[in-house]
């Protein structure tokens, strides 16, 4: 065979096969939080993950009520005073919701989002999960929230979550060593998702050999394997995937308006820490859910004793002022965070400007996304909520 007929025969066709594997595949992750991208990908994420739909129930939508206005609140932060629309332009803000009493009073999108796109959620989307743990257990698919992790996942017994309680797993105080280092290329969170989406391991795969860093209950350490193991719980407890439960359980009880999408490893398996799409709007109604005690859309659909045990930190390490400081030292508990000079409010935040923030006290919650320059929670976070405690104020005024 001739070296010209063997190139075209061979090589010619292996350098497009890698072609189109880097152009359709790989180069999307690679490239997907550039900052000439972020803004466009953060509202596709299906066409750069593998997805599964979480589809709504048409008959059961629950139909906002709207009185909007307009605003442009001022609000106190490091001793200057700001405006929410600085503020939203600053941070790259693509959609802002607030509700109060139920009633849309303000919906505002830029950098060409619009209210009918799914939002990328980040870590918000670890609250979803948080509730699902909730109504398993209401369920009887987990006997107590203290029983050890290993009690239904035993694969896990040599690795550092052998009788660690799902309790501690929720509290982010695990004790694994996990390191959650997003800039540092090398650190394990990183390494994580090479291993989902390059090398193309299932998931379920990759998280069995993480040794413990120290005891668990004791210390506070944000780390996403954490809302991964819960995820695998719930598929084992359920015998469902996250998407089927979800859509069951809470999606559709709630009224969502529009089909969402969760992301997965190439198995069709969950990515539980950061994989919630959907659009505002039905972010909202999620808040509303925790808004009202579990109730909502005519139905208990979270148990009150879940929202409320969920919410208010119930060990010191774990109260407002005693968490680390890169966090600020917000409280947290069941991956829902308390920030400081809390009087009952609570929010679920995301990396890039992602925020649900819930008032009871006020009867407000506010939705917020974006695609801002850090990816790691900066002072960003604070003045965000800031912004939020100071609308919920003045909505109390009028």
């Amino acid at each position: 065979m001739s070296i010209i007929k063997f190139i075209l025969i061979f090589i010619v066709p292996l350098i497009i096969i890698i072609l189109i594997i880097w152009h359709f595949y790989l180069e999307p992750k690679i490239n997907m939080f550039d900052n000439d991208r972020r803004v466009i990908n953060f509202r596709k994420m299906d066409k750069v993950f593998p997805s599964k739909v979480i589809r709504h129930y048409p008959a059961k939508t629950y139909d906002f009520q709207e009185n909007l206005r307009d605003m442009n609140t001022s609000y106190q932060f490091q001793g200057e005073t700001r405006t929410m629309t600085d503020f939203l332009q600053r941070t790259g803000n693509t959609g802002f919701l607030l509700v109060k009493n139920d009633v849309i009073v303000y919906e505002k999108y830029s950098q060409g989002y619009t209210k009918f796109d799914k939002k990328t959620s980040w870590s918000v989307a670890k609250g979803f999960i948080s509730a699902l743990i909730g109504i398993a257990i209401n369920d009887g698919y987990i006997e107590n929230i203290n029983d050890p992790i290993t009690q239904y996942m035993p694969e896990l017994k040599e690795s550092g979550y052998n009788n660690v309680p799902i309790k501690h797993i929720l509290q982010m105080s695990s004790g694994i060593k996990f390191s959650e280092a997003y800039e540092d290329k090398s650190s394990d969170i990183n390494q994580l998702l090479y291993r989902l989406f390059l090398y193309m391991r299932p998931i379920e795969k990759v998280i069995l050999n993480y040794p413990s860093k120290f005891p668990s209950g004791d210390y506070f350490e944000y780390v996403s394997l954490n809302t991964q193991i819960l995820g695998l719980l719930l598929r084992r407890v359920t015998g469902q995937d996250i998407v089927s439960y979800l859509e069951k359980k809470l999606w559709q009880p709630m009224g969502a308006e529009s089909d969402a999408y969760w992301l997965t490893d190439n198995y069709g398996t969950e990515v539980t820490f950061c994989g919630m799409n959907c659009t505002l709007r039905d972010y909202a109604k999620f808040a509303l859910v925790y808004l009202h005690n579990g109730y909502f859309n005519g139905q208990q659909i979270i148990p009150k004793s879940w929202v409320k045990e969920s919410t208010i930190p119930d060990t010191p390490h774990l109260k407002p002022g005693a968490t680390d400081e890169i966090y600020f030292r917000w409280g947290y508990q069941y991956h829902w965070w308390i920030p400081e000079g809390s009087n009952g409010d609570y929010c679920a935040t995301g990396a890039w400007g992602q925020y649900i923030y819930i008032n009871p006290e006020k009867n407000f919650v506010g939705v917020k996304t974006g695609s801002s320059n850090s990816i790691m929670r900066t002072i960003d976070d604070v003045e965000t909520v800031a912004l939020f405690r100071a609308i919920a104020d003045k909505l109390m005024d009028n």
